[in-house]
């Protein structure tokens, strides 16, 4: 087998096969093994954390120190004030040029100089293409931290006081602003700096801080005592090598979506080129804090099962199930251990094997009440519409709803949802979603989020939308989805999408279509509403050509036959409110608006033919004088063109023309004839005066009606 040193089969020489040769040991293999730190873990997958590409990791830096100061500001009961600054220290041009001097000097050297250590060195000088070298600042008013802690909440990974508690908060594990100073310091080697001050009268420390990636521990560079405006606060200052872009999963949009959720902030950004925007707060109103709660049964699983009880030697299994577990009365852990078959008054340590398994499958058979929900805070309806009015202030319609408080694995949630509609938002492009976590905005991945998947699978098509299959809305239209809870389920460290858990999905799609309702509720009222205005339009641009018609008829004034159809329009025109005087709305521009109070007849002009209208009484109405070329008509206008109630009615003149008649007191169709009246014939053609008038033709007589209470009219030439 040739120099093979190892042991062969009697199969491997008859087939004359080499063996190969042993490489390594069992003990040679175990002194090359040793613990990873986590810091040298997320070293090398720092992607993990939101800091996979330049663009990204500005916005992963400013994300985690606003979100920390926003939970330490309302931790302390204080209004956050928050300023974030990003500076410029070398632009990309300059980052290019330095890149290739660099390439061009390690070029010239030999090739021992250039090794590993020469190559890192050169990356970490030489920023990506396109990125450039910022100093992100940020700073706030809140309660700052005491001295000893600042090196180890800044550089130390999976540092924290949140993951143990079960407490809505925006920090979850303890590794956020750690890991954007470790970013820094791996793409510029410069520490981060800290300044922070706890109260009025007390010292400021400023403190340079690295990170030992080997044991996980802070590294103090140096620390000294500064001069502080504030009564207290914190300021973060972090160089990295990023890239400041715009776009929807930019820092500006981000900020933008941050005061969304969060009203009661205000907040002042400082861009690259220097431009400053302020977002004052809207309420002084802080947040109700958050109640921290015990884990529930329900969401309880075995291993943390047999870790509680195993924590608790000097307590009996009842004894934990009612201390250490929400909603478990002494009632509800007698009847627990009954059904497990376990004694109550056993040690909790001893409780192990089929007795454990029987004890955790009981805990989800008992009726327990869900977990209180006060450990959520939810942003509220009005303040979630304050905060869209802030982010798209000229918006036509606005609405919100708050879900009641549900659970999933035994965690506390509460959804919340909100639209703006129309305005100024793009009216031929998809809707915009806006997905918030414990009021944190995400904008990364959203395909992979429960959140954009819950918008996805709404029916819009039902609210008066356009939508395609598979899609989001095409309609100016902007959507706000806020989960609350205790543990957010991120599918990852980034904390970038919530997982697709079938209790979340079911409370968000509730929460999307009973905004979706009332958004379709509105946008059905307001085409009603279009189509009746267009139906009074059309009503009012034949209004005056009526009445003129109607007018040159009768003889009456063109003012008082529209009013009727003005005051009747109302009636079948839904939506037209009258004014706070009871007159009808006027008609648009260019139509005549409908008269104020009721007018008399005016007299028609004088001419061959024409009636002579009579004088205004108040009582009965004069007979007018002898008109020998008119003939007698009912002064009663037909119903399309009836004057109101109250205008004074002209009595018919008596076919002789001799004193006045009185208008009978209720005559529904028309004036009854005089029974004594002679019938009507045609007024007899008088001579030709000296000075000669054109005059009418004959007519032939009227006919006379044949009923008593039949309207009689005669025409008028």
């Amino acid at each position: 087998m040739g120099n093979s040193t190892t042991p062969t089969t009697d199969a491997e020489e008859q087939g004359g096969a080499e063996v190969p040769k042993r490489r390594a040991t069992a003990e040679s293999m175990a002194t090359r093994q040793r613990e990873i730190s986590v810091s040298e873990f997320f070293t090398k997958n720092r992607h993990l954390l939101g800091f996979d590409n330049p663009a990204k990791a500005l916005l992963t830096t400013v994300k985690e120190a606003v979100d920390n100061s926003l939970d330490a500001c309302e931790e302390a009961g204080i209004l956050p004030a928050i300023l974030v600054e990003i500076r410029e220290v070398v632009s990309a041009s300059d980052a290019a040029k330095n890149a290739r001097k660099t390439q061009g000097a390690k070029e010239g050297q030999g090739a021992d100089e250039a090794g590993e250590g020469g190559a890192k060195g050169a990356s970490d000088r030489s920023p990506p293409g396109g990125a450039s070298r910022f100093r992100v600042i940020i700073e706030d008013n809140g309660p700052g931290i005491v001295k000893p802690q600042i090196p180890k909440i800044f550089a130390k990974l999976l540092y924290g006081s949140k993951f143990h508690r079960l407490k809505q908060s925006r920090g979850q594990q303890g590794i956020g602003i750690s890991a954007a100073g470790l970013y820094g310091q791996l793409t510029t080697g410069k520490p981060m700096v800290i300044t922070s001050k706890t109260g009025k009268g007390r010292p400021a420390f400023k403190i340079h801080l690295r990170i030992d990636t080997k044991r996980n521990q802070p590294d103090v560079v140096s620390e000294e005592t500064v001069e502080w405006a504030g009564e207290h606060g914190t300021r973060v200052e972090i160089e990295l090598v990023a890239a400041y872009r715009g776009g929807r999963t930019g820092v500006a949009e981000y900020l933008e979506q941050t005061v969304v959720a969060n009203p009661h902030m205000a907040l002042t950004f400082i861009t690259p080129k220097g431009e400053r925007s302020e977002f004052p707060r809207v309420t002084n109103d802080l947040p109700r804090e958050a109640q921290e709660i015990k884990p529930h049964p329900r969401g309880v699983e075995l291993g943390m099962l047999h870790t509680m009880l195993a924590d608790s030697p000097d307590k009996s299994v009842k004894q934990v199930l009612v201390d250490d577990f929400s909603r478990i009365s002494p009632a509800v852990a007698q009847e627990i251990c009954q059904r497990a078959k376990v004694n109550p008054k056993t040690p909790a340590d001893r409780v192990l094997g089929d007795d454990l398994e029987r004890l955790h499958h009981a805990l989800g058979e008992v009726k327990v009440m869900a977990p209180p929900a006060t450990a959520v805070v939810p942003i509220g309806e009005e303040l979630l519409i304050e905060g869209l009015k802030r982010r798209f202030p000229r918006a036509d319609f606005y609405v919100s709803t708050t879900r009641p408080p549900s659970v999933y694995r035994g965690n506390p949630f509460v959804v919340e949802a909100g639209l703006a509609y129309g305005g100024e938002l793009p009216l031929d492009e998809l809707a915009e979603i806006m997905r918030f976590a414990n009021r944190v905005p995400l904008q990364y991945q959203p395909k992979a989020c429960a959140i954009s998947e819950a918008v996805y699978q709404t029916n819009w098509r039902g609210y008066e939308l356009t939508q395609s299959k598979g899609s989001l809305p095409q309609a100016p239209l902007a959507i706000a989805v806020h989960l609350a809870s205790v543990w957010v389920p991120f599918t990852s460290e980034a904390k970038e999408a919530v997982a697709h858990y079938d209790d979340l999905m079911r409370e968000m799609k509730l929460a999307i279509q009973e905004c979706g309702r009332k958004l379709g509720a509105h946008l059905r009222a307001r085409a009603h509403l279009d189509r009746e205005l267009r139906r009074r339009s059309l009503f009012e641009r034949y209004i005056p050509e009526v009445a003129g018609a109607i007018s040159s008829i009768l003889g009456m004034a063109k003012d008082a036959v529209e009013k009727p159809f003005y005051a009747t329009l109302p009636t079948f025109v839904r939506g037209l409110e009258k004014d706070d005087d009871g007159s009808p709305p006027p008609p648009p521009e260019g139509g005549t608006p409908a008269p104020a109070a009721a007018a008399p007849a005016k007299p028609s002009p004088k001419g061959p033919g024409a009636a002579k209208s009579p004088p205004k009484t108040p009582a009965a109405a004069k007979s007018p004088p002898k008109v020998p070329d008119a003939v007698t008509s009912s002064a009663k206008a037909p119903a399309l063109a009836k004057p109101p109630p109250k205008a004074p009615a002209a009595a018919r003149p008596s076919p002789k023309g001799l004193g006045a008649t009185k208008t009978p007191p209720k005559a529904p169709a028309a004036a009854r004839p005089s029974p004594k009246a002679p019938p009507l014939v045609k007024a007899p053609v008088p001579k030709t005066p000296a000075k000669k008038e054109p005059t009418a033709p004959p007519r032939p007589p009227a006919r006379t009606p044949k009923k008593p209470g039949d309207r009689q009219m005669t025409l008028v030439e």
